[in-house]
């Protein structure tokens, strides 16, 4: 509890800091569910600078796209593309954003796909295993699922491929591979994802999302306050807030996109945070029976003090585990985990260091006849 001032600044520090650089960025770098476009990730077969991408896109009107290297020097790209303002219906939306992301894809071709494709070969980096066993089926019936099944496997393990003759290892027979050269050329990309959201479902999305929190919020206040007493269900609702300003500044501060996964991994930050504070509570609870004639911040410190070691182990562990999700869990899932980490840690770091300050403020500006203690 000494330190409740010094956390209080330091708070209010990081929210400070973090609103101001969302409004001098004009908002939060927001993901094409809440924003609406096209979201296209691709793999290319040979690494490619990023201006030479966006010359390819500028040359069919679509120059203003957001270009990410995913990973440095792996030929991963993520880009994104938007369209203006439409008052159309949703359906149209959507099928704009499908035939752009269509010629997002077109113009990144080479023109040796293009030749290729238009001299009627079939792709083998973007080809299906159904399609593949046809075009295999006529010149071997009965191998030709399970090379296809073979080709697609080792398509899917590696992104792309990058010589026909990397087929020899995973059992594909030199008769195969001959047929392969004469209907299949292999593209010099691979789409791995592509979604669309149109700006109408995402204004929804960002209003829903909105509203899931707030209600989350209120429930959790209602419950604590008829739980325990209005001071802490105040101070929980407080704290739990702070949680989520403090996440959402340091996703400001790293730049990383707000989408739904995230604003899953928020609630899940709320939730974890409030188990951890009525743990704290209901201590103080408790010890207001034991330590009668003590002063209520020195009950509010053992309270604390005595529920640290669960708080640190629980905590440890849980970090541990959205630690290796983080690492190890691919692109995919990667803003979820930072933001499940960072929330580990606040939300330990608030439980402790904000929650029962709050009650203690709450009960020396009120001052109730019979106190909190009640």
């Amino acid at each position: 509890m000494k330190y409740k001032y010094f956390a209080f600044v330091l708070s209010g520090v990081i929210i400070v800091a973090g609103i101001i650089n969302i409004t001098a960025r004009k908002g939060l770098k927001l993901g094409v569910d809440f924003s609406g476009g096209t979201l296209i990730r691709v793999t290319l077969k040979n690494p490619t600078p990023i201006a030479d991408l966006r010359q390819s896109l500028k040359n069919v009107g679509l120059g203003g796209s957001s270009i990410q290297e995913i990973e440095k020097g792996k030929r991963d790209y993520q880009i994104r593309t938007m369209l203006p303002e439409m008052k159309k219906e949703e359906e149209q939306e959507l099928e704009a954003h499908e035939i752009m992301g269509n010629r997002v894809i077109e113009a990144l071709r080479t023109e040796e796909d293009k030749k290729a494709l238009s001299s009627g070969l079939k792709d083998l980096n973007s080809i299906d295993t159904k399609e593949l066993a046809s075009l295999l089926e006529l010149s071997f019936p009965d191998e030709a699922a399970q090379d296809a099944q073979k080709i697609i496997s080792f398509r899917g393990r590696n992104a792309i491929i990058q010589d026909f003759s990397q087929l020899e290892a995973e059992g594909i027979s030199q008769k195969v591979i001959t047929v392969l050269k004469e209907k299949t050329y292999l593209g010099s990309l691979v789409v791995l994802s592509k979604e669309s959201v149109g700006p109408q479902v995402g204004r929804d999305l960002q209003i829903k999302a909105t509203q899931a929190t707030v209600w989350a919020l209120i429930g959790m206040l209602v419950y604590i306050a008829l739980r325990f007493k209005l001071a802490y269900g105040v101070s929980a609702i407080i704290t739990l807030t702070h949680d989520v300003l403090i996440t959402v500044s340091i996703f400001s501060f790293t730049n990383r996109e707000l989408n739904l996964p995230v604003i899953a991994a928020l609630l899940t930050i709320v939730g974890y945070s409030i188990n951890d504070t009525i743990v704290i509570f209901d201590r103080v609870r408790d010890n207001l029976k034991i330590m009668r004639k003590s002063p209520f911040e020195d009950i509010l410190n053992a309270s604390l003090n005595q529920t640290l070691s669960r708080s640190i182990i629980t905590s440890g562990t849980v970090f541990l585990t959205v630690m290796a999700l983080f690492l190890f869990g691919g692109e995919v899932i990667n803003d979820f985990a930072f933001t499940m980490l960072v929330g580990v840690i606040e939300g330990s770091y608030s439980t402790i260091y904000q929650s029962c300050p709050i009650v203690y403020f709450w009960q020396k500006i009120f001052k109730p006849k019979k106190g909190i203690r009640r």
